[in-house]
């Protein structure tokens, strides 16, 4: 298995040709390049939030346009690949096995969090792909738990996607186009790529993303943190630490993304 964490975007402006997200376009583009093509996908997206961990098992998913306030033409993007029930059912035993309390949806829709990311990587949309809830709460010991659990998943040729935004505070970003250093953001990027890449036992890193709060800068770049509790599940799912594959601009700020392999 291999896992990554990336931002996806302002809602679907990169596949809209957005200026400002240039750089992260050309960076999904060719990410599929360094890695091992995946039997299926597993998304955990910022954007689902459920009671439990709830993992979308619907064959055939159906599109949610999560967002609203764009062109036409962003609310007819299709990505119709195949959904996988048997996958999720493993999905949903792994994490009962860890005793945490799980649920399937047939029903829900994949959102922007998955179908934009994902329709830049693999176009083809020929991959099973499934979707996996963030927790009501939003507590980071919870999703560094689930992490743990999805180990079971290690052996198998998955990918694992945290799909969020190392950098999410709307008020601050600029959707202008201008690229301007922020400092306190840095102090922000700068932990976490110290904390995902850096020689540490396991524990030590789960204690550090326990208190992200306690970064520098961690509210300023996550008012709330729906947009970076993706990457703790991905980070307490890999036996080793992260390489950074992506530290650039998107909508004006900067932001990183990881790879553990």
């Amino acid at each position: 298995m291999q896992s990554v964490y990336f931002s996806h975007g302002g809602g679907p402006l990169p596949i809209l040709g957005d200026p400002t997200h240039s750089a992260m376009i050309d960076f999904m583009k060719k990410l599929p390049s360094s890695i091992n093509k995946p039997d299926a996908v597993l998304v955990v997206s910022a954007h689902w939030e459920a009671q439990n961990p709830t993992v979308l098992a619907s064959p055939s998913p159906a599109m949610l346009y999560d967002y609203y306030g764009f062109p036409e033409e962003a609310y007819s993007i299709q990505y119709p690949s195949p959904g996988n029930p048997e996958f999720a059912s493993v999905v949903t035993d792994l994490l009962e096995k860890a005793g945490i309390k799980s649920r399937s949806d047939s029903d829900r829709g994949i959102d922007h969090g998955v179908y934009i990311p994902m329709k830049m990587m693999y176009p083809d949309a020929d991959i099973p792909t499934i979707q996996l809830s963030l927790v009501k709460g939003l507590d980071p010991e919870i999703h560094l738990t689930i992490g743990e659990a999805l180990l079971g998943l290690t052996e198998q040729n998955i990918l694992l996607i945290g799909s969020g935004f190392s950098f999410h505070n709307m008020q601050a970003f600029d959707w202008s186009g201008s690229n301007r250093q922020d400092d306190i953001n840095d102090a922000f990027q700068d932990w976490l790529i110290d904390t995902c890449t850096g020689d540490m036992p396991a524990e030590a890193r789960k204690k550090l993303l326990m208190d992200w709060k306690t970064a520098p800068g961690a509210r300023y770049c996550h008012p709330r943190e729906e947009h970076l509790l993706p990457l703790h599940v991905c980070s307490s799912c890999a036996a080793a630490p992260a390489e950074k594959i992506f530290d650039d601009y998107i909508l004006g700020k900067r932001a990183v993304a990881f790879l553990w392999r």
